[in-house]
């Protein structure tokens, strides 16, 4: 019994086998998954690249014809495509599934050029279809091959980018990112007069949310112009050298972070304050210190939270401007 019906579906197979070699494509189905909404790559890209991969024709032709393995890979070269599945279905229609590269970043190197970076760390070329609204970095390296350095500092920016682009506040507040040396980033922020001093792209979690404690429960008491450069980098503190002092700005530099901070409390997809209920409730020593900023002492004082802000004075303000300005970011 067992090899009757050993035999039979071996006849079964080979009678599938021989209608599939004389039967044609009916037609194509194409799908592009992505993870965001502008798109780089549509249906007539795909259709183009297939008919070149398989000689102008695609409907018609003998299902035995088409080398899927082959197509996947050619599909692939290009470089928006992460990832191409092809397959036929019971009806001879061929099943196209890309999936399409997604950029994180925006980076300017230091002779003018531009790309894209993804999650992958892929150079991405930009594209006359779409402009991604995405964290910009300034001033990388220029180089035709890069280093292992270049390399390590690619996957620091695509943290810090990945970092940004998760929260509606920060992606509102940040202007530019600028690579000032070897893995050191500034941030030059959309509101304040101030540069903020990152170091490189490590616990990047930690020094921004530092930053958005030192926002809160400092700056938005003594204003935005209070100090010319906040420094981050160094663990569990907060270094800030003071600038030029204008009341006029600072109130309104105030009132606009203070509406930034509400909207992205408002927004139900800005995951990267967990810590939120903690920032409701500023400390005493915090209050402290900004009636004391206001005061114009200089005395250092310590903001007791979760993460302590450690908080010095320089009165010798930093200078430094960013290597490249961009343009306000539209919509």
């Amino acid at each position: 019994m067992w090899l009757v019906i050993g035999a039979g579906m071996v006849t079964l197979l080979a009678a599938a086998m021989r209608q599939q070699e004389h039967e044609r494509c009916s037609g194509y189905h194409i799908s592009i998954q992505q993870s965001a909404p502008a798109l780089f790559l549509d249906e007539a890209d795909i259709v183009a690249m297939l008919g070149a991969a398989n000689k102008g024709r695609i409907k018609g032709v003998a299902v035995s014809a088409f080398n899927l393995q082959q197509l996947e890979q050619q599909l692939e070269k290009n470089t928006w495509v992460k990832d191409a599945e092809l397959y036929f279905d019971n009806k001879a229609v061929l099943q196209v599934r890309v999936t399409e590269r997604t950029p994180l970043a925006r980076i300017f190197t230091t002779d003018g050029a531009s790309f894209y970076l993804d999650a992958d760390e892929h150079m991405l070329p930009l594209s006359d279809r779409q402009t991604a609204s995405l964290p910009v970095f300034t001033g990388f390296p220029t180089r035709k091959k890069l280093t292992a350095a270049d390399s390590l500092l690619l996957h620091q920016v695509r943290d810090v980018a990945a970092f940004i682009a998760t929260s509606d506040f920060w992606m509102a507040q940040v202007s530019q990112v600028d690579v000032s040396d070897p893995h050191q980033f500034e941030l030059v922020p959309v509101v304040g007069n101030h540069v903020v001093v990152l170091g490189d792209g490590t616990d990047i979690e930690k020094k921004m949310h530092r930053l958005y404690v030192f926002y809160k429960d400092v700056l938005s008491k003594t204003g935005f112009d209070k100090y010319k450069t906040i420094d981050v980098q160094y663990g569990g503190q907060v270094v800030a050298s003071r600038g030029a002092i204008s009341r006029v700005d600072s109130i309104a530099y105030r009132k606009n972070i203070l509406q930034l901070m509400e909207q992205s409390r408002q927004l139900p997809n800005d995951t990267a304050m967990p810590v939120a209920p903690v920032l409701e409730r500023p400390s005493a020593e915090a209050a402290t210190q900004a009636n004391s900023d206001n005061d114009d002492e200089t005395t250092p004082g310590t903001i007791v939270d979760p993460n302590p802000l450690k908080i010095s004075h320089d009165e010798k303000p930093a200078n430094r401007q960013p290597r490249a300005v961009m343009p306000a970011r539209r919509g």
